[in-house]
């Protein structure tokens, strides 16, 4: 047996197709000098695996120790590989169709199969001739891998191989930096993007609006007023009435009335027609978003008038607050003016025709009365001209004389009565007394006949006295009734006048030097906002359905 040759300080190694220097090896001039004997002996020898080098001697394991794959995997990964040659191992290892499982397996199983991962050669043959030629034609292929032509090489480059050696911790260092780099480029360009967007949709439409609202805007002049409703003092009143009297409670209804009428269309149509609330706000000097088109209709004006022209109240202090804004200070002054006008007047036709209802219907309560009245005194005075004078004094007198003729009548028939008791009366003096018995009797039948007889109207003395009674009853009802509408109508006519309604100015309006609006700065804030809420709720509903649509 022949053993091989060895060079001081230097490992050789097979030189057969495939082979590569392993880290630390002798350059390939050397090596083959020191292994010519070798190369001769082995020449004809078939290609073989290349043993796996130990990271640490980097000499081939000792013969007769096999390695498990794992412990060939963990001594490759301690040669300090490149993520490039690992990556071109991979390539190699699916070119050659080995099944490997990770970059380390690709190069064991590369090295077992005799084929050296890292040769020139090899890294540029990317794509292979045949993609159906099997591990059979491997030497014929790196047969053809050797075959290297003249190369030219850049004189102002350096191409000599590099001698860094890196190690994995290194190796992942430069990948986490690189991915730190390529995320922070991310992040720039999703950065400037966003601002894109911002300036698009914020930006450049809040600096338009700054730029209308400074430059552009007409001025406009306000005018402020406060007036309030008092009712009248109660003189006399008394209850829960004179208690809420002369506080905002008694007069909420009718402020309340006021300020819904100076804020609408009616009295928008009285302004342009007594003051031109029109003409004014279609002057060309305004702007275009201000101004009023040429014959615009009510409902235009309308809008503007409920934009310029704004009525508060406040129910805590029963104060209606004003503010009228027109281009001109003396014309906000002078629509002031006329709307407190129109509101006192409406005031004063709320409380006018609540009072003449109250008014028309006592009055009419006490025509009633007095007309019942008058019936029941005309029915007295027909029954009194129709019947006797005084009846009932009438039948006091026939009573009387009833009562006298009974007494006579009970005297002479005790007369009578004694006289019969004689045994032996007298008979002229009983035919006497039995005829004035006689007589009586026939008086107090004529008596008691005129108490039940019919007299004038075909009643008796009882009925026509009976009927005198009750017109007299009804009589004293309508002089009660009569009375009592009387005093209704004097009652009404001091609620009416407590009930009074008055409008009092406490702020006349003044003409505005400074104009009010527009607020610049405010409302450019307030467009700032606007626009951004808009677009946050835009991306919100964005992102959104984009995770939904992903998911």
């Amino acid at each position: 047996m022949t053993t091989k040759p060895k060079a001081k300080k230097f490992r050789i190694r097979r030189t057969g197709p495939g082979a590569t220097e392993a880290p630390g090896a002798a350059p390939a001039s050397v090596a083959a000098t020191a292994a010519a004997p070798a190369q001769a002996a082995q020449s004809a020898a078939p290609v073989t695996s290349l043993p796996t080098r130990d990271a640490t001697t980097g000499k081939p394991p000792a013969p007769g120790r096999s390695k498990t794959p794992e412990q060939e995997i963990d001594d490759i990964k301690r040669e300090g590989l490149t993520g490039r040659q690992l990556r071109l191992a991979r390539r190699m290892a699916q070119k050659n169709g080995l099944a490997a499982t990770s970059d380390y397996d690709a190069v064991r199983l590369l090295r077992a199969a005799g084929i050296d991962p890292f040769q020139n050669t090899n890294m540029l043959e990317l794509v292979p001739a045949d993609q159906k030629q099997g591990q059979d034609q491997l030497p014929a292929r790196l047969a053809e891998n050797k075959v290297q032509l003249p190369q030219t090489m850049p004189v102002d480059k350096n191409t000599l191989p590099s001698t860094e050696s890196r190690s994995p911790a290194d190796m992942r260092a430069m990948e986490i930096g690189q991915i730190q780099r390529d995320i922070a480029r991310r992040r720039r360009r999703r950065l400037l993007l966003m601002l894109a967007r911002l300036s698009a949709f914020v930006f450049l439409p809040t600096l338009f609006a700054g730029w209308y609202f400074y430059s552009v805007a007409t001025p406009m002049y306000s005018s402020k007023a406060e007036f309030l409703i008092l009712q009248a003092d109660n003189a006399g009143g008394s209850g829960l009435g004179s208690l809420l009297s002369g506080t905002q409670f008694a007069t909420n209804q009718d402020s309340i009335a006021t300020q819904s009428y100076l804020a609408s269309k009616d009295a928008m149509v009285r302004l342009d027609r007594d003051e031109g609330f029109k003409a004014v706000f279609s002057n060309p000097a305004i702007d275009p978003i201000q101004r009023l088109p040429e014959n615009a209709s009510h409902e235009s004006a309308y809008k503007l008038y409920k934009k310029y022209v704004k009525i508060g109240y406040d129910p805590t202090e029963g104060v209606i607050r004003m503010e009228v804004s027109t281009p001109d200070p003396a014309v906000s002054a002078r629509f002031s003016q006329a709307l407190i006008g129109y509101a006192e007047t409406r005031v004063d036709d709320l409380s006018q025709r609540k009072r003449e209802d109250q008014m028309r219907d006592a009055r009419a309560s006490l025509e009633k009365a007095t007309a019942e009245r008058r019936a029941a005194q005309a029915a007295l005075v027909g029954l009194q001209e129709n019947s006797v004078l005084d009846p009932e004094g009438v039948i006091v007198s026939l009573r009387n004389q009833i009562s006298n003729v009974e007494i006579q009548l009970q005297e002479k028939e005790l007369q009578l009565a004694a006289l019969q008791d004689n045994p032996r009366p007298n008979r002229a003096r009983m035919a006497g007394v039995e005829g004035d018995v006689r007589r009586l009797q026939e008086l107090l039948n004529r008596l008691r006949d005129k108490m039940t007889e019919a007299h004038a109207g075909g009643s008796s003395l009882a009925q026509q006295t009976a009927q005198i009674q009750m017109a007299q009853a009804d009589l004293a009802t309508a002089d009660l009734l009569m009375q009592s509408a009387l005093q209704t109508l004097k009652q009404t006519e001091l609620e009416a006048n407590r009930q009074v309604r008055y409008l009092t100015t406490s702020v006349e309006p003044v003409a505005s030097q400074d104009p009010s609006y527009p607020r610049s700065f405010e409302n450019t804030v307030l467009a700032f906002l606007i626009f951004s809420g808009i677009y946050l709720m835009i991306s919100l509903t964005a992102s959104i359905l984009r995770e939904q649509v992903s998911s």
